[in-house]
């Protein structure tokens, strides 16, 4: 039995001077960060940029948190959260992923 789908989506900030190497980074995810993302239940994930800095993610999973915390205990992501910190707006200073606040799901067409 396939275990119902969560459909998540989130908003973080890029910074408006570091949207090229942003993009350009992610031309090239490193192969154990993509395998982490799948083993830890990240699956058809998106990310949307926008040329003022507004990132938009989409993730399917069957459990948002469980997707987080599973890769937080991953040291690839540590490693991907360290370098990618820089690129982000966050007064706090935090890595995205601990960002990530899902936005309120209100409509779906099949």
């Amino acid at each position: 039995m396939i275990a119902s789908m969560q459909r998540v989506c989130f908003i973080l900030h890029v910074k408006k001077d570091r949207l090229a190497e942003y993009k350009e980074r992610h031309k090239s995810v490193w192969p154990e960060m993509l395998a982490a993302l799948s083993e830890t239940g990240w699956h058809n994930y998106s990310l949307f940029l926008r040329d003022d800095g507004m990132l938009v993610g989409y993730v399917e999973t069957p459990d948002f948190q469980k997707a987080l915390d599973g890769m937080a205990a991953t040291e690839v992501n540590a490693r991907w959260q360290a370098e990618m910190r820089e690129f982000f707006e966050d007064p706090a200073g935090r890595n995205a992923d601990e960002q990530m606040r899902p936005l309120e799901h209100v409509f779906f067409l099949p």
